[in-house]
């Protein structure tokens, strides 16, 4: 009997994403979204503008495979202003489909099957099934709460000859961490010695708070030629729609990925590469602002949690997520919980179990995501305080 086609044990092995049902169920239940973290407010003027110019001058076909020229130049004249970084944008630069590509390209172009890689628990959700899909292992080492540090001895425990890879997310998801220098330093120590690449997930690096500082972890010693820098302009800009990645990497590493990164997706949007160019430029009052408008958003929404009963772990240092405890509303678990807040409260949250391998590490833990609307925070806790202990 001939088999019968079916789905791959790569596909089964993962589900869909938990952030993006969430997001399906609030618009079937009219429910205020605060589980994807994607804006309600608009894009700045001058990128629309800019993306809308390079439509009607018809740079409508496929672009440089990876990146136009200018958005590539913009790229390194940021990183180099703002990280001290110097970039060639020729031989260092790859422009993605979002930095989610950039993610399992790195992995794909740099890591053979069976390699370990090391991932911070929780985590972005991504990073489970970028492992699968690429054949590496992911080896988990905890954030302890309640400031989300990780134990030295742990991490260095991790680290062995079939370790090739390390995922850093800083600012993190989804507990709103910002890594210090002091522990950078402790993983590039661990990196050098193991001969061990870093992929470094950097899409929230210009929102922060309370005066803490991003440190890329490509700027210490020994570490810009061992580490793959991940950002984007979909959370610094508003633009999480258009899918404008980027990858920064020493030139052998850069040239393996452009190679995946042409076979995954051939090129991102063109038109919108020539309106990423022009976000880049944006000067110093544009970034101002963006910190002042999200610790307005912060404080919002950190009122709203804690009068009902919602108080987060930590107080987020950077990125637009808080991470809640639920254990005193009484729900079997977090998914339960999250279900009932978005068919009976009328707000989107995702539940934490979907951040952490073993599901029950999460269970009484939810995220919300406060990249709203000052209106949009205040009414949703507004409904948060209908929640009511089981």
């Amino acid at each position: 009997m001939p088999r019968v086609p079916g789905v791959s044990q790569k596909a089964a092995r993962f589900t869909e994403s938990v952030i993006r049902e969430m997001t399906r169920l609030a618009d079937e239940h009219g429910a205020i979204n605060l589980a994807q973290g994607f804006p309600d407010f608009p894009t700045p003027a001058p990128i629309k503008a800019a993306a809308c110019a390079a439509i009607r001058r018809d740079i409508n076909q496929y672009a440089v495979t990876w990146g136009a020229k200018r958005l590539r130049e913009a790229i390194a004249r940021k990183v180099h202003a703002t990280r001290g970084l110097p970039v060639d944008p020729d031989t260092m630069v790859t422009v993605t489909c979002g930095s989610t590509e950039a993610m399992i390209g790195a992995h794909l172009a740099t890591v053979d099957p069976g390699g370990e890689v090391i991932v911070f628990e929780p985590w972005y959700e991504n990073y489970g099934p970028d492992a699968i899909l690429s054949g590496s292992r992911p080896r988990y080492v905890r954030l302890h709460p309640p400031d989300w540090s990780f134990d030295e001895g742990e991490l260095r425990r991790a680290f062995n000859r079939r370790t090739r890879a390390i995922i850093v997310n800083t600012p993190h998801n989804p507990t709103g961490k910002v890594f210090s220098r002091e522990e950078l330093a402790c993983i590039a120590r661990l990196c050098r010695q193991w001969n061990v690449l870093a992929f470094t997930d950097e899409i929230y690096e210009h929102i922060l708070y309370d005066g803490r500082q991003h440190v890329s972890l490509a700027t210490l010693d020994g570490m810009r030629d061992r580490t793959v820098t991940i950002s984007g302009l979909s959370k610094t800009y508003s633009v999480t729609g258009w899918r404008i990645g980027y990858a920064i990497a020493p030139p052998r590493i850069t040239r393996a990925l452009r190679k995946v990164h042409d076979f995954l997706t051939v090129g991102a949007p063109a038109p919108l590469q020539e309106a990423g160019a022009v976000a880049l430029g944006l000067g110093p009052d544009y970034y101002r602002g963006l910190l002042r408008d999200y610790a307005a958003r912060r404080t919002v929404m950190l009122e709203a949690l804690e009068a009902a009963g919602l108080a987060p772990t930590s107080r987020p240092q950077g990125a637009y997520y808080a991470l809640c405890d639920i254990s005193r509303f009484g729900f079997e678990d977090d998914v339960a919980f999250a279900r009932h807040l978005v068919r009976t409260v009328g707000v989107a949250a995702v539940p934490g179990s979907s951040f952490f391998h073993r599901p029950a590490d999460g269970r009484r833990l939810v995220r919300f995501a406060f990249c709203k609307r000052l209106e949009t925070l205040r009414a949703a806790g507004r409904r948060l305080l209908r929640l009511t202990a089981r």
